[in-house]
């Protein structure tokens, strides 16, 4: 707590007893604001936490958390709810008494959520087996079911607690708990019949509505619109946005099988019961007496209740009344017979909602009974000090049970601080505080107090009231100084009280109490003959809340107040035997609004809950107190003689370091086993002189550090180093004997091979021999051929000639397979054809090699057609269909010598599939049949110029055709493969002898020139001149 203190200015104190201006309330808001806005919402006095409701989710509530919190000193860390019921349960475990924790605050100060998050850090923290597993489960699940029956949306809180809950956890010698047992005080059963505007009735009968199965709500007779039931309009308020009944309504479901319920349907049935008595309609017959006038909710209600209906409507109608022995049926009017069915509501429900409680409680009940060791930590969540516009007679009881915690609060508070002074020697000073026992005397008192006056009124024969009632407290307790009327009041006080009014000066402050209805709540009486109806039920429920003894006894019932009394006086026995811890809960602003400080509002908190007043009394000697062992340890370092360490007795040192601090005598007390500082200022100096000294010590603590961790960080890593420097020049060492080893061990066997290397296989050149053929064969791999025409090869040694051999073939194989695989069908068809005209004129004819790198092509006319050809290529190319000829294999254009003087002719030279044809500007001149061909002559020269034989005999013939083409390797190649001429080719030197017609012949003379020239020569040859380059 102590480190907290440097933050001060900006987040406040965390403990209110460090306040300089204790005193002043402004001084405690504003504290309580620094925190708030941090977000920081507990604060202690002292061992009182004080919590303020955020309004928001905060992370302070994880598993985490709980374990930072668990067995952990009180002051070590900070404000939490975690710590305060950690330091309970740790005070059971260590000096084996039992502990309570009274959680207070108004409606929508957070009072349920704090004892919810104190079981939740008892189930995660306490130890745990498969049957405390089952208990935990029961207590965490026992709070959806009591939040459903018991709280409700109010102006204040959305989820308002409607009944007072004390709750006992036991535990077993180990620590675990291993059940519990719940007291519920005053359930605001008025609210089953009537509702403020803007507020609901409790919880389960919307979560039963919205949330219910198609099938229950028919049995049940319901409609899922809470707005069809009277008891749930009068608020005008069935829905809220913060409450989702339907996800509620499964919880319960599921809470109430872990706690192991079997009688749902007859719970359901009750509830549901309680909304068809309030639809139930009254109406009047002439005598003014009340008759029932809805049938249908009767059959509901007889078989939901499990009663006759005739019966049940006669006891709704009439009262029995029991004069002198004699019983009689007495009508009622409407009036009447409604304040009848609204009380028989609110009992049914009030004792349903306590058969459930004891229900929870079988369920949660230790009944190892051998164990005798266990201890118990309670909760006791209830209504704090309420302050409303009207306060009728729920107020007066909260109120009552306020100044009694108060008082128990208070004498606890200083019976505590006594002891603890006593224990360490220190004397103890008498504080002045207000003893509100006279209030409380003023309330409880017997015979001359207010329940005393009440309970005599509502018993007195006659026309009692709740006029005569405040007129018998006026002429008893009018002379009390905390008790004022209207008609005791000086003047200025009656201009803020009503007639029908009283006010109590109660520790927290002025409450004004309307009379009215007091007498009624207070009787809380139910007519003989509903509780006799009652008693007939077959409901199991409600066999059990209504007991038939009742109708036996002739004592009168006691009266709610004093119900209420005898409970809270149990309740004071429960707390004062055992030791408490306080939880006093504040909520900041109205509007349920996250970060909104109101400060009128929580000063009002402040001032009815006593804080103030408690942090007087926790002031009024020493405002800090500390074992010497903490002190030492934390502050020893501001005086030499104890830093670094005190070598001596605690009380030494202690004393030894205050002196050195300047402590005057009166700041200070030193007990037996602890340091008692009485001003926070002392405190504060002190915090702050350590928090200077920190700069200079931790300068001095980081420089010895850093040397140190430098130092051995250096020696450690020189000796690693060394270690590992070491390690490897052996690791270095080994390899390179191992290396020289093999190498040697190679190099032998290698001069060993290579001697024996022309012997057989042996042991002694095995290894020469083997790493000559891989040798070989990694040489081969790198210089393999890449292509076809890649002849290259590496040698082989002797051993693997042959297998070199058959290697180089596959090889070939290979890349001639790989070849051909990428050899597309027009590539091939081109190759077929260059392969032919290799073989026909390869050095044979000397324009032969200028056309090997030449493409074949199978028409010439489109890129060469002769500048005479009148008519246009398109049409020549479609002269095969003129003459009906199938298809065509290659066109050129020719030049064509007649017969007559060898005049040059041009022509196109058609090859189909049949046939030669030439073509002079389409008209067909002549057509040869490649059957009727005898042979082709060629040159050997690089001329153009060929001869097409044909045979004399054939009278469609003039004899041998002489042609000249530019492509004559080409021209030639196509007509061998198209005519299948290819042994009828002839490659003349010289000359070349062809027929004409008549059985004549010519002769064509070959020479080689520099010049190409064909014409007639005198001997009336034709000569050829044949350049060395054209082709």
């Amino acid at each position: 707590m102590e480190s907290a203190l440097t933050a001060r200015d900006r987040v406040g104190v965390q403990d209110f007893v460090l306040l300089e201006n204790y005193t002043s309330e402004a001084a405690f808001i504003e504290n309580l604001r620094k925190r708030f806005k941090e977000n920081l919402i507990y604060t202690y006095i002292s061992s009182v936490l004080v919590s303020v409701n955020p309004y928001k989710d905060l992370e302070i509530y994880t598993k985490n958390h709980m374990e930072r919190y668990r067995g952990v000193n009180f002051y070590e860390v900070s404000p939490h709810i975690y710590a305060t019921s950690d330091n309970s349960y740790r005070s059971m475990r260590t000096e084996r008494r039992d502990q309570c924790i009274l959680i207070s605050g108004e409606s929508g100060a957070g009072k349920t959520e704090a004892s919810k998050k104190i079981l939740q850090y008892y189930a995660v923290t306490c130890p745990a087996s498969d049957q405390v597993q089952t208990v935990k489960d029961r207590l965490l699940q026992s709070n959806p079911v009591l939040e459903a029956f018991g709280n409700a949306k109010t102006l204040r809180n959305d989820n308002s607690s409607r009944f007072g809950k004390y709750m006992d956890i036991q535990f077993d010698f180990k620590g675990a708990p291993v059940g519990g047992h719940i007291i519920n005080y005053l359930l605001e059963k008025s609210r089953v019949v009537h509702q403020n505007h803007g507020e609901r009735n409790f919880h389960i009968f919307y979560q039963l509505i919205e949330g219910g199965e198609e099938d229950l709500l028919r049995r049940l007779g319901l409609e899922r619109n809470p707005q069809h039931y009277q008891y749930l309009v009068k608020g005008n308020c069935p829905k809220v946005s913060s409450i989702n009944d339907r996800s509620d309504w499964k919880q319960v479901r599921k809470a109430l099988t872990v706690i192991g319920f079997s009688e749902d349907e007859e719970l359901m049935n009750i509830i549901s019961s309680v909304l068809h008595l309030g639809n139930m309609q009254y109406g009047g017959d002439d005598g003014g007496s009340a008759c029932i006038t809805s049938d249908t909710q009767i059959k509901y209600l007889s078989r939901l209740l499990g009663v006759s209906g005739t019966v049940l409507t006669e006891a709704l109608t009439h009262r029995k009344i029991i004069a002198k022995g004699e019983e009689l049926m007495s009508p009622l009017n409407i009036e009447q017979a409604s304040a009848a069915r609204d009380a028989l509501s609110k009992a049914v429900y009030g004792r349903t909602f306590t058969w459930l409680v004891n229900k929870i409680n079988g369920s949660l009940a230790y009944t190892d009974e051998s164990n005798k060791n266990s201890s118990v930590i309670g909760l006791l969540d209830i209504y704090g000090f309420e302050v409303f516009q009207y306060n009728s007679f729920e107020q007066f009881c909260i109120n009552y049970c306020n100044e009694k915690l108060q008082q128990l609060f208070i004498e606890l508070t200083l019976k505590s601080e006594q002891e603890e002074y006593e224990a360490e020697g220190i004397t103890w000073e008498p504080v002045q505080y207000f003893n509100n026992k006279i209030i409380c005397d003023l309330v409880e008192e017997k015979f001359k107090g207010i329940i005393s006056i009440l309970d005599e009124e509502c018993l007195r024969p006659g026309d009692a009231s709740d006029i005569t009632f405040l007129e018998k407290l006026e002429d008893t307790v009018g002379s009390h100084p905390h008790f004022v009327t209207h008609k005791l009041a000086d003047t200025k006080t009656r201009k803020l009280m009503g007639r029908e009014e009283f006010r109590l000066l109660h520790y927290a402050g002025d409450v004004n109490y309307n009379v009215n209805g007091f007498l009624d709540k207070n009787n809380d009486l139910l007519y003989r003959n509903l509780k006799e109806v009652m008693c007939m039920s077959e409901n199991k429920i409600l066999t059990q809340c209504f007991d038939r003894e009742e109708l036996t006894d002739k004592k009168r019932p006691d009266t709610a107040a004093t119900q209420f009394k005898s409970s809270l006086a149990k309740l004071m026995e429960i707390l004062m035997s055992k030791e408490p811890s306080y939880v006093r809960c504040i909520k900041p602003n109205d509007s349920k609004q996250a970060g909104r400080f109101d400060e009128v509002l929580i000063r009002h908190q402040v001032k009815y809950l006593g804080l103030m007043e408690n942090l007087r009394v926790r002031r009024a000697g020493f405002a800090y107190r500390r074992r010497y062992e903490i002190f030492l340890q934390r502050y020893k370092s501001l005086c030499p003689d104890t830093w670094p360490n005190w070598q001596g007795k605690l009380p030494e040192g202690v004393s030894t370091l205050v002196k050195h601090l300047g402590y005057k005598p009166e700041e200070y007390k030193m007990g037996r086993s602890k340091i008692f500082i009485r001003f926070p200022k002392t405190l504060f100096a002190t915090e702050d002189a350590l928090e200077t000294r920190k700069q200079s010590l931790a300068t001095k603590l980081q420089a010895g550090w850093k040397g140190y961790t430098q130092k051995t960080k250096y020696q450690k890593l020189r000796r690693s180093a060394i270690r590992i420097e070491a390690w490897w020049r052996g690791i270095l060492a080994r390899r390179r004997a191992q290396r020289r080893r093999k190498a040697s061990d190679t190099i032998r066997r290698f001069i060993r091979g290579f001697i024996y290397r022309h012997q057989e296989r042996c042991p002694q050149n095995e290894y020469f021999l083997d790493y000559v053929r891989y040798a070989f064969l990694m040489n081969l791999h790198r210089n393999a051929p890449k292509n076809v025409l890649d002849k290259s090869w590496p040698t082989p040694p002797p051993a693997l000639t042959e297998a070199s051999e058959h290697l180089r073939k596959m090889c070939m194989q290979n890349m001639v397979w790989t070849y051909c695989k990428k050899i597309s069908p027009e590539w091939k068809h081109q190759m077929e054809q260059k392969t032919v005209a290799s073989e026909l004129f390869k050095d044979k004819k000397d324009n032969y090699p200028q056309s090997v790198p030449k493409l074949f092509v199978s028409t010439r006319l489109s890129t060469q057609t002769p500048t005479t050809l009148s008519l246009p290529i398109q049409f020549l190319l479609s002269f095969y269909d003129l003459l009906c000829i199938p298809s065509r294999s290659y066109a050129v254009p020719v030049t064509k010598y007649d017969r007559n003087g060898y005049r040059a002719r041009p022509r196109q030279l058609l090859l189909t599939g049949d046939s030669i044809v030439i073509v002079e500007e389409g008209k067909m001149k002549q057509r040869i049949e490649y059957g009727a061909l005898k042979g082709i002559s060629v040159s050997s020269l690089s001329d153009g110029v060929f001869v097409l034989h044909v045979p004399s005999t054939d009278n469609k013939q003039k004899g041998d055709v002489v042609l000249q083409s530019d492509h004559v390797i080409e021209t030639l190649t196509k007509v061998a493969i198209c005519g299948e001429k290819a042994d009828n080719v002839n490659i003349n030197q010289g000359s070349i002898t062809f027929a004409l017609s008549q059985g004549k012949e010519g002769v064509i003379d070959f020479t080689p020139g520099s010049e190409l020239l064909v014409a007639k020569a005198k001997n009336g040859h034709l000569a050829v001149v044949s350049t060395q380059t054209s082709g």
